[in-house]
């Protein structure tokens, strides 16, 4: 029998801790996971200050106070806090590196006020990354695997290939990094590399370098020992197309041996109709019928008449080109022609906020629009809504799409990254969960569109649409084994 492992998961952000996004619930869930699963997991991010001391229980570890790291021809000093994930399964060591003047602010990436980059986000991530390792050290713990995830964490490979290549307690650590997004990059002034303190032969086109700036990211990708991306078509989608590869296409096809996908899971603790507190009416595959109660709640929250024969289209999204909604944008008149109901919930671009006030104002008996942040509503939309809508110009993996398959609310897809790998169309595979188009252009999106809403006209049809989607498992289990056996598989190399 194999030995358990001891696996560090470096993340800038993890629920509930602090979160801007999908990362965060990754960096949650998949540690539980690889921890109930018989392996020795600790997670480290930076202490931002919205982390509550007293609300998320930090303590001090009494043998980290003031660690010394070098920044340039500088130094500033870390402190590390320590708490725990717990959940009914695992319980999960959490650091936290501390430093008022790089993390002291609420915000993790983007100053609130200013709605700008923090303009020290190159020292602050320099920082981090060199933190980790001498924490590391300090504690007296070595992993076998150091799991890194996006940019802020990039410089750590980079690290160990050179300052710590020599000493004997980082020999033969192996390292792998995800990338959940590679638009991205961490890119920053060519005068940074120097805080780095890396040898200067690295600030070159083969490394670091990138068109004459700094790319963490980069740095990440040639230096640590394999690459994995939040789904399989996403990783050869980053490889082939400078659309996708966002300049960094060829560091990756040079690196293709090493790169592997493997797809977010979801927590059907959370995502669970039979279980689900924020919604009306729970229900499962054998009670089907009883969604159209979760339909009907929704439609009555938002003014709007509840019909059975019409379809409920529902989105919850960023509200940005990257999903969508220039196509949408481009054919909402056309698809309101359409015998459809349509709700939205979520924030972005001004231009998009305005678009939708505009359409509420238009479409009010047929139209609810909601841009704001709202979990319960969320739950409800997914519960309630027929279909749902993803239209993205691309998607490393995509969650709601799967959120969506256990609600039995039927996906509309761009075949675009994880969106491809998980939704199977009804014209091309038996056990069919959705429907997907492929070129991006929005007279394809109203033709799926139109495709769909015929089907639900056949509601034998849509039924087993739904139960196939609700019939999928895309647990978090399975993810987790696939990492396992990669960093088995490093460890054997």
């Amino acid at each position: 029998m194999s030995r358990p492992l001891n696996v560090l998961f470096v993340t800038s952000e993890v629920e509930p801790f602090a979160k801007t996004g999908g990362l965060a619930d990754v960096s949650a869930a998949l540690p539980q996971t690889i921890k109930e699963l018989g392996h020795e997991i600790r997670i480290i991010l930076p202490r931002y200050g919205c982390i509550s001391e007293r609300r998320s229980k930090l303590h001090n570890v009494l043998r980290l106070k003031e660690i010394p790291i070098p920044i340039g021809k500088s130094a500033a000093t870390a402190n590390i806090k320590s708490s725990t994930i717990d959940s009914k399964k695992s319980k999960v060591q959490v650091y936290f590196i501390e430093n008022q003047e790089y993390f002291g602010h609420q915000d993790l990436y983007v100053d609130s006020a200013t709605k700008k980059d923090f303009p020290n986000n190159d020292e602050r991530f320099i920082f981090f990354c060199r933190a980790v390792l001498e924490t590391l050290k300090r504690l007296g713990w070595q992993p076998d695997i150091i799991h890194l995830n996006d940019w802020q964490s990039g410089l750590i490979p980079a690290y160990l290939h050179t300052f710590y290549k020599d000493d004997p307690f980082y020999k033969g650590i192996q390292t792998v990094f995800t990338i959940h997004n590679l638009a991205y990059q961490g890119i920053f002034p060519a005068s940074s590399f120097q805080k780095t303190g890396l040898p200067k032969e690295l600030f070159s086109p083969e490394h670091i370098e990138f068109f004459g700036k700094m790319n963490c990211l980069k740095a990440g990708l040639v230096f640590t020992n394999a690459i994995t991306t939040v789904s399989e078509r996403y990783s050869h989608e980053i490889q082939t197309s400078p659309e996708y590869g966002c300049g960094l296409e060829g560091v990756l096809l040079k690196r293709k041996n090493d790169i592997s996908g493997i797809i977010n899971g979801i927590d059907y603790c959370i995502w669970n109709p039979e279980t689900d507190d924020l919604i009306p009416v729970r229900y499962s595959m054998k009670d089907i019928e009883l969604k159209s109660e979760n339909k009907r709640y929704l439609l009555h929250n938002h003014g709007m008449e509840y019909h059975p024969e019409v379809p409920l289209i529902g989105m919850i999204s960023r509200l940005a080109d990257q999903k969508g909604f220039d196509l949408l944008s481009e054919i909402f008149e056309d698809m309101m022609k359409l015998n459809v109901q349509f709700i939205l919930l979520g924030t972005g671009e001004k231009k998009y906020h305005d678009l939708f006030e505009k359409i509420h104002k238009k479409y009010t008996c047929r139209v609810g629009i909601n841009l704001k942040f709202d979990d319960t509503l969320a739950h409800t939309i997914e519960a309630g809504a027929d279909m749902f809508l993803m239209p993205s110009r691309y998607e490393p993996c995509g969650l709601n799409q799967l959120y969506s398959l256990r609600y039995g609310t039927v996906p509309i897809v761009r075949s675009t990254g994880g969106l491809d790998d998980t939704i199977d169309d009804i014209d091309t595979s038996p056990k069919g969960t959705g429907f997907k188009f492929q070129k991006y252009d929005g007279k394809e999106l109203l033709k799926v569109i139109q495709r769909a809403v015929k089907v639900y006209a056949d509601k034998t049809a849509w039924q087993k649409i739904q139960r196939n989607g609700m019939s999928k498992d895309f647990s978090w289990e399975s993810s987790a084994k696939q990492y396992i056996a990669l960093y088995r598989k490093l460890l054997r190399q």
